[in-house]
């Protein structure tokens, strides 16, 4: 499904975020990518889709490389952003989720029925009339979920996806993610905290300094996290294997 190849982006101001990457992901792969802030975990997913372009390499989606075809690479991956506020386009919820189909120029009528489903998918049914702004922060991160359900799109690449949520925001999301795992969904997820990724990911990949630093299964990275300044779970520093925070 993706395939990078030496990719390297330095940018404007000369600091080089990414340094000669080489990433393969099958379809359907539950992926978690952590390290530090500045490990170059976001730079990495940016380029998945073309909103940054790679100084040096490439990204290939199914075979294509993303800079020949930025439109095609932006079905094909569907972003959802740490900040959730900075997606939301519509003036209301239903009105965000249409906005993807609708910028494809599909039928009025395959619009509505795209955003009726991906809506229903994530449980906001019965939210399509209201603003953007009055949902919860746990809700706001589905919204953008819809919104890459009702473009169709075959990988979805989530940046810090638990930041500032709480406890149950952080369950409807979790939920949401294994929900389209088990649709055959390619799911990236970004995140400095493994600990609610760990029970579910099939692959940990770990980044530092702009580099691939491990990659592998997770019971085979979690003795190396913490040498790149990832907090290793606390079940796991008492002996226990990690629970899902799904209940």
């Amino acid at each position: 499904m993706i395939e990078i190849r030496r990719l390297s982006h330095r940018f404007g101001d000369g600091t080089q975020g990414l340094i000669n990457v080489d990433l393969r992901i099958a379809a359907g792969e539950f992926v978690a990518i952590v390290g530090a802030n500045g490990s170059g975990k976001t730079t990495l997913l940016r380029h998945l889709n073309g909103l940054l372009q790679p100084t040096e390499g490439e990204v290939r989606l199914k075979g294509e490389s993303v800079s020949r075809n930025l439109k095609r690479a932006r079905q094909i991956v569907g972003m959802v952003f740490q900040d959730a506020d900075s997606q939301i386009v519509g003036e209301t919820v239903f009105d965000d989720v249409a906005f993807g189909p609708e910028n494809l120029c599909l039928p009025t009528e395959t619009v509505q029925a795209r955003v009726t489903t991906a809506l229903r998918s994530v449980g906001l049914a019965d939210k399509g009339h209201l603003r953007p702004h009055l949902l919860s922060g746990g809700e706001k991160r589905r919204l953008a979920v819809a919104g890459v359900l009702a473009m169709q799109s075959e990988v979805i690449a989530f940046d810090e996806p638990f930041s500032n949520l709480d406890y149950p925001g952080v369950g409807q999301v979790l939920a949401q993610m294994l929900a389209l795992r088990d649709t055959g969904a390619t799911i990236l997820v970004t995140t400095h905290d493994i600990e609610k990724l760990l029970p579910h990911a099939e692959r940990v990949v770990v980044m530092a300094g702009g580099r691939i630093r491990a990659d592998g299964p997770a019971t085979d990275i979690l003795p190396h996290l913490e040498t790149y300044a990832v907090r290793v779970p606390c079940a796991t520093r008492l002996g226990l294997e990690p629970q899902s925070w799904l209940t």
